[in-house]
């Protein structure tokens, strides 16, 4: 009797595109999708994450389905890296053949290992003048990416993303590399998978776009992820059309979510209502569980309101913030959230304490800008990452408090006392180190410790009059001083900054 199940079939695999910015990214996974049309972020910079299908022709002559995911290339989306190589089946690391191994790399190359993914080395941009295949997989030695014919078993494709040379054969080496993984799903189970990118629209509502790594997603059903719910009435593929059903390694939109669900998470089907809602009370009672911390925030901070367009936008600019924090001030995120600077927003910065209002891809409604103008809350929005940070962190040294710092100038031991009349002692000392100078501030120092304090009123040097007395000099002193000083005592002068 056969018991197989015909339900178990093989699902196509799914691609994330990782590297060093500037690599080339973008550029190979336009041209795999055959679209002259550029991907046109701000900054020439990728800062969200995108899912796509293509069909290839493999060597067997068989149109085989691919699954891809552009990933960020900026450091602060290093969260987000991490989660797409979690995602993905197979990783591609894009590495410039005029460049070699950078810093994002070798971060990306972490985030791979990390997840265990099996991964592609793409040796781009092979169509520069500057370009080496030899000195790049010398690099990548160097960096201990061991590739074929170089002490490894890494496959290592040469291409330029700009011309399509070598891409079929990358296409080729990703099926090859599925087929060994035996990737494989089951249509029939309740659909699950990742949610890879969420956001907020005014006028849609929260949506977010998943990845299905198991089972069959239907119309009717209902989906859970964390503490956030979703009907599934509005089904899109990656090109925006509706759908009624989506299976193995699909990227849809789902829109209609209660609440705004995280990226990376999982996400599973029900067929009920109920069910999903079952799956939430679970979730919170966690969350309850987990939610023993407590942020200490220090009283030398800014606070801080921060709305994004999508929650990977969200999530970098908190990553951002996160890195510029020290010991002399730090920021505090009061608020955090999807879609554009409203006055809610304004209202809540114009504390005892002003916020920072950052706008990162959204705009400011006009009656917020107003309001904001009226109240002086500074909004401040951005289209490019590394621009808001740098920004951000000028605006930390700004507002870092001035601290009074005490600074010596010169230490004299004092040889001999002459006088004491009331506060005023006349002296005769040496200076040790730096110098001593009419009018300064001086410690007096017993035995290593602070007695007092006191002023030179005057300074003589060989009974003349003298502003200034060096080191190595012997001089005369009148300290005014409620403290009695003592031969062998230490004055030592100082003045005071602000830093």
């Amino acid at each position: 009797m056969n018991t197989e199940k015909t339900n178990i079939i093989e699902r196509p695999p799914v691609i994330a595109i990782m590297g060093h910015i500037d690599h080339g990214k973008s550029t190979l996974l336009s041209y795999i999708r055959k679209s002259s049309k550029p991907l046109n972020e701000a900054g020439g910079i990728t800062q969200h994450i995108s899912a796509y299908e293509v069909e290839h022709i493999a060597q067997d002559g068989k149109k085989h389905s691919i699954t891809f995911i552009d990933t960020p290339g900026h450091e602060a989306f290093f969260g987000i890296r991490q989660r797409g190589a979690q995602v993905a089946d197979i990783v591609i690391l894009v590495v410039s053949a005029e460049d070699g191994v950078k810093p994002q790399t070798l971060e990306a190359l972490a985030s791979i290992k990390k997840s265990n993914t099996p991964y592609i080395v793409a040796i781009n941009k092979i169509d520069k003048p500057d370009a080496s295949v030899e000195r790049t997989k010398n690099s990548l030695v160097e960096n201990e990416i061991y590739v074929e014919g170089y002490g490894g078993d890494i496959p290592c494709v040469a291409l330029s993303a700009k011309s399509g040379e070598g891409v079929p054969e990358l296409l080729d080496m990703i099926l090859l590399m599925a087929e060994m993984a035996e990737l494989k799903g089951d249509t029939q189970k309740l659909g699950q998978g990742v949610i890879i990118e969420s956001n907020c629209d005014i006028k849609k509502g929260i949506s977010a776009t998943c990845i299905v790594k198991d089972g069959t997603l239907e119309k009717g059903q209902y989906l859970a992820s964390g503490i956030s719910i979703a009907p599934v009435r509005i089904m899109e593929n990656y090109l925006g059309k509706p759908i009624q059903t989506a299976t193995l390694s699909h990227p849809i939109k789902i829109i209609g979510w209660d609440n705004l669900p995280e990226v990376g998470d999982t996400f599973e089907a029900y067929k009920t209502r109920d069910e999903a809602y079952a799956h939430v009370e679970k979730e919170k009672e966690k969350m309850k569980k987990g939610s023993t911390e407590h942020i200490m925030v220090s009283q030398n901070y800014v606070p801080i309101i921060v709305k994004a367009d999508t929650s990977c936008s969200l999530e970098a600019v908190l990553y951002e913030i996160k890195k510029l924090n020290d010991t002399n001030i730090s920021s505090q995120v009061i608020s955090s959230g999807i879609g554009a600077v409203s006055e809610n927003d304004v209202r809540l910065g114009n504390g005892s304490k002003k916020a920072i209002i950052l706008g990162f891809n959204v705009k400011i409604d006009p009656m917020a800008k107003n309001l904001a103008e009226r109240n002086e809350v500074e909004v401040k929005t951005f289209d490019i990452i590394y621009k808001l940070s740098e920004w951000l962190k000028e605006t930390m040294v700004q507002k870092t408090p001035k601290v009074r710092v005490e600074e010596s100038t010169g230490k004299a031991k004092i040889l001999k006392i002459f006088s004491k009349v009331k506060d005023r002692q006349i002296l005769g000392g040496r200076v040790e180190e730096g110098s001593i100078k009419l009018g300064a501030q001086v410690k007096i120092m017993r035995r290593g410790t602070e007695i007092g304090q006191g002023k030179i009123k005057e300074l003589q040097q060989q009974k003349n009059r003298t502003e200034e007395v060096a080191s190595g000099t012997e001089f005369g002193a009148m300290i005014e001083a409620k403290n009695e000083i003592a031969p062998g005592d230490i004055v030592e002068s100082f003045i005071v900054v602000e830093k």
